[in-house]
């Protein structure tokens, strides 16, 4: 029954980090005026109360993983890092001089490219370049990406000393088969090191990245892996699908045939396998690929319904703006989105001149604003609801009707005003969410813009 399930429903489909979908962004009706105007509207309604995110991307990497779809810049030249972060504080310069009051930053992730690429003094720089003209929250959380091979105990130090206690370690597959393919060459030891010295320090949330899918997997790799972790207990881990996107400009995904991968009835047997040993260990489900221990902070914001999704994955809690520094990162203001430029020479350029590094964007309407709340719902509850709370719409008949045959299937309920995905629909959230996509059920892309969902 559930091979039946993956092969009826494994079609590409979004992730839903946001809503609209950055294929559906209407960049003609965009600029970056309205852009400002919109970021200006929601910090003045959000930032005494939630406060702000950051999002920093660092794109270098000293190697390519040929699994990685991120934009980045491979190179062994560290003299790149000190301009990067002059131009990085540069941009944050000009956003702060749209603000009426200090920000109150709440979140703040350092993502890659390899954010440990950079040496350990420049990261501090960074980071306190940042926090100069910024009130620090009391419950503010930061977190850093960690490449294991070359996250030092300086790193962590540095990066705990202005204020991280959460660092999230790539680990992927510990076969060396499957490392190899994907040009990720990565000892146990080496995690181990890595895991262990964060807590020496006293990080308080150690996460692991797992992926099932990638070519050459077997069952029992992800077995090994996941039992392998379980001798570290991380706080928490994504366990994730391998997005095999190679049609993407520049991702480096072509390091391998497509008859390597496994099938998508493979891929379903090893999240399956991945979720039972994961549950064993003493994992809760926490949203889509997520998983944590009771005692970590996104396992407590389930159960209190605070969970929250933006570009940066699964977060604790809810910021109302979340703004992304640093080549090819994403802004979100709530009643907007905006993204930087993805070339670095390009960025640096624009920056000299004093001008927002933003090539692109949406401004939202009263329809998206609505979709988003259910996505948003569907994906950090398995619910939405429109009783009370205005979020009805002139297309959700339509919508019911798109989520009668996977309710037929078991995958969810819907009730009178209420939709709830059940256990059995959790691994399809996306499919689901694609029934709300009112823009992607206008118009399908004519290329395949989306990983498939399973």
């Amino acid at each position: 029954m559930l091979n039946s399930l993956v092969n009826k429903y494994n079609i590409a489909g979004p992730r839903y980090t946001s809503y609209p979908t950055v294929p559906y962004w209407n960049n003609e009706t965009f600029s970056l005026k309205k852009w400002k105007s919109s970021l200006i509207q929601s910090y003045k309604e959000s930032n005494s109360e939630e406060g702000i995110s950051l999002y920093i991307h660092l794109p270098y990497c000293e190697s390519l993983c040929t699994f990685c779809g991120c934009n980045k810049r491979i190179t062994k030249q560290h003299s790149v890092e000190s301009p990067y972060i002059d131009a990085v504080l540069k941009e944050w310069d000009l956003y702060l001089a749209l603000f009426d009051e200090k920000p109150i930053v709440k979140e703040l992730h350092l993502g890659g490219g390899t954010p440990t690429f950079f040496r350990p003094e420049n990261l501090q720089r960074l980071i306190k370049g940042i926090l100069k003209h910024s009130i620090l929250a009391n419950d503010h959380e930061f977190s850093f990406e960690g490449h294991p091979n070359n996250t030092t105990r300086g790193h962590l130090q540095a990066l705990y000393d202005v204020g991280f206690r959460r660092v999230s370690y790539g680990v992927q597959d510990y076969n060396e088969a499957v490392q190899k393919a994907i040009h990720r060459i990565q000892p146990f030891e080496n995690v181990k090191r890595a895991t262990d010295m964060a807590r020496d320090i006293g990080y308080t949330s150690i996460g692991h990245d797992i992926i099932f899918g990638l070519p050459f997997q077997t069952l029992e790799h992800v077995k090994e892996t996941i039992l392998k972790t379980k001798t570290l207990l991380p706080d928490r881990l994504a366990f994730y699908s391998y997005a095999h996107v190679p049609w993407m400009k520049g991702n480096g995904q072509r390091g391998f045939h497509d008859s390597d991968l496994p099938s998508a009835e493979l891929k379903r047997q090893q999240y399956e396998l991945g979720k039972q040993l994961l549950s064993e260990v003493g994992y809760s489900d926490i949203g889509m690929d997520h998983f944590a221990l009771t005692t970590d902070s996104l396992y407590e914001s389930m159960v209190n319904d605070h969970l929250h999704r933006n570009f940066m994955g699964y977060t604790a809690s809810k910021t109302q703006v979340m703004i992304g520094l640093g080549v090819s990162s994403i802004s979100d203001s709530w009643y907007g989105f905006s993204q930087n430029v993805k070339s670095i020479e390009a960025y640096h350029d624009l920056l000299k001149d004093n001008i927002l590094p933003v090539y692109r964007g949406h401004i939202l309407n009263e329809e998206d604003l609505i979709i988003r709340e259910h996505i948003l719902n569907l994906m950090c509850r398995f619910k939405t609801t429109w009783e009370q709370n205005n979020l009805d719409f002139n297309g959700l008949p339509d919508v019911i009707d798109r989520l009668k045959e996977m309710e037929v299937d078991g995958l969810l309920k819907v009730g009178s005003n209420t939709i709830q995905v059940t256990k059995k629909g959790r691994p399809f959230v996306r499919n689901i969410c694609m029934a709300f996509d009112l823009l992607l059920q206008r118009k399908q892309p004519d290329t395949q813009l989306f990983s498939k969902t399973v």
